[in-house]
């Protein structure tokens, strides 16, 4: 079917009835006129040759054994965000860094028990290779969610690709803007049967013993990966501080076994210091702080930055928190310093573009991608393409569309300009399948006029057609884009669990078929 009620057209519109309106097959003619240079064929014939010339470069394969693995993690970083995100920049055919990439797949983000899949289940299976069930972390489909004696079960648990670098010497470490303790960094290094044991009190408020299951932050701190990790940055505070003290913000810690883990990370890193020497530990809260550590002396870098997740990048006027791009550079400084012959493997993850999309806030999600974009662009611009692969994916999508028949560079934040619906009111280019935008947007008279709305605040919620306290994930495939040594084997449609497969493959570490093995 072709679109009815657009805003510009030929004739007198006021003179078609809305029975036409709903039955016209008809396509109007739109007054909406390209740039000047778009006009020539000429043009689109160079950019075609040019992308030609760059998909016959990939004829050259980089097999050479990846020393260094990145992966860079966008939650909820969907192809229609990113598609949005190009126009949000700047024009339609914007490319975001990693878009420049020679390699692109597609990631299939189903997990074991269910069709739309959660932050957790995925992590397990981007980072560990096996997909597990629907609130689970590190551990295979036997267990479910919320069974403490599954998780106590150690036939039943999985190990991040962390643990495989890790076992081969390499350096490991994670950056991310939300809690450390998160369902994505958590697939680093924790084994949970409930990506919600942040900490023991939650452990305890679902009636288990946290001497049992140990909780997230526990596991960080003091589990076989986490204490091995050499840098640890995002937000946070919280779950490793007692419920009897406040942070350095006057936040309140959580915890209820009286255990400061923060203490315990330095003490354990001092006296692993004391007894074999080598560089210091480093525990750093806020931006300032983080610039000023010398990676030359430090061998572990802790960084908790909020009690909570960091903020949005378009709230922190005061500049007080890093960026995810300067803490992915003092992350590379700290690696490279630590990595010596061995390289290492670090992942970042970019939250904060699912929080803005659960509240129906495009506006953050957007600015999000493009702040996830700079770190990628950092990364790949102070490694080298002959030894460093860098992957990046994101966990699932969200449910998010661009619709309608706007003009070129029409306001992506803005009402579609080139159709109105069939109630004669404008309609926003970004909407939302479910979540909290609903209510916001309808009342008992029907839809809102959209034309007195400032539809730019921070804060407004996009319209969604079915109502929800937050919006869900998508189910679509989501993209992945490589660039490095074995880059290649990231192109086609796989399964999601593929990926550290992958990344072992080129970095020769696991105890699968690697590149060295074949050679």
């Amino acid at each position: 079917m072709h679109p009815q009620s657009f805003l510009f057209r030929d004739g007198n519109p006021s003179t078609t009835t809305a029975r036409q309106k709903r039955s016209s097959g008809k396509m109007p003619k739109l007054r909406f006129q390209p740039a000047d240079i778009e006009r020539h064929q000429g043009y689109w014939n160079n950019v075609a040759q040019s992308t030609l010339a760059r998909q016959l470069d990939k004829n050259q394969l980089n097999t050479n054994v990846a020393k260094n693995v990145i992966l860079f993690l966008g939650d909820g970083l969907s192809i229609p965000t990113l598609a949005a995100t190009r126009v949000f920049l700047e024009d339609e055919s914007t490319e975001l860094s990693f878009e420049k990439f020679p390699y692109v797949g597609l990631s299939k983000t189903y997990c074991a028990n269910v069709q739309v899949a959660d932050s957790a289940c995925t992590a397990t299976a981007y980072l560990a290779g096996v997909k597990a069930n629907y609130g689970t972390i590190g551990l295979s489909a036997a267990a479910t969610l919320g069974d403490c004696f599954a998780q106590n079960n150690t036939d039943f648990h999985v190990q991040s690709i962390a643990k495989w670098a890790q076992d081969y010497g390499m350096a490991t470490g994670f950056v991310t803007n939300t809690q450390v303790t998160n369902a994505s960094p958590a697939g680093v290094y924790a084994n949970t049967a409930n990506r919600n044991w942040e900490s023991d009190a939650n452990v305890r408020q679902d009636g288990f013993d946290p001497a049992v299951c140990p909780d997230i932050a526990t596991q960080l701190v003091h589990g076989d990966v986490g204490r091995h990790l050499r840098v640890i940055m995002g937000g946070g505070r919280r779950e490793f501080l007692p419920n009897t003290s406040t942070d350095s913000e006057g936040t309140p810690g959580r915890r209820t076994d009286g255990h400061d883990l923060i203490k315990h990370w330095l003490h354990q890193k001092r006296s692993a210091q004391h007894r074999k020497g080598g560089g210091g530990a480093a525990y750093v809260q806020n931006r300032d702080q983080l610039l000023k550590v010398d990676a030359e002396d430090t061998e572990y870098l802790l960084g908790l930055f909020d009690a909570n997740h960091l903020p949005y990048h378009l709230d922190d006027a005061d500049k007080v928190k890093p960026t995810l791009e300067e803490m992915v550079s003092k992350a590379l400084d700290v690696l490279e310093r630590g990595s010596h012959h061995r390289g290492y493997f670090l992942f970042v993850e970019g939250g904060r573009i699912d929080h803005g999309h659960h509240n129906t806030q495009p506006v953050r999600a957007f600015d999000e991608t493009v702040e996830f974009a700079k770190a990628v662009e950092l990364a790949r611009r102070r490694t080298s393409l002959e030894d460093t692969l860098i992957v990046v994916t994101a966990d699932h999508s969200h449910t998010m569309t661009m619709s309608g028949y706007s003009s070129r560079r029409n306001d992506i934040l803005g009402i579609n300009d080139g159709q109105q619906a069939e109630d004669s009111l404008p309609y926003a280019t970004i909407s939302y399948a479910n979540g909290p935008g609903y209510e916001r947007n309808v009342d008992h008279d029907g839809r809102l006029n959209l034309n007195q709305v400032d539809m730019h605040q921070t804060d407004y919620k996009f319209p969604s057609t079915v109502p929800l306290g937050l919006e869900t994930h998508g189910g679509d495939d989501v993209a992945v884009f490589a660039s490095g040594p074995w880059s290649h084997l990231f192109s086609g449609t796989y399964e999601q669990n593929f990926i550290p497969h992958g990344m072992a493959y080129a970095a020769c570490i696991g105890s699968g078929r690697t590149a060295c093995g074949d050679q």
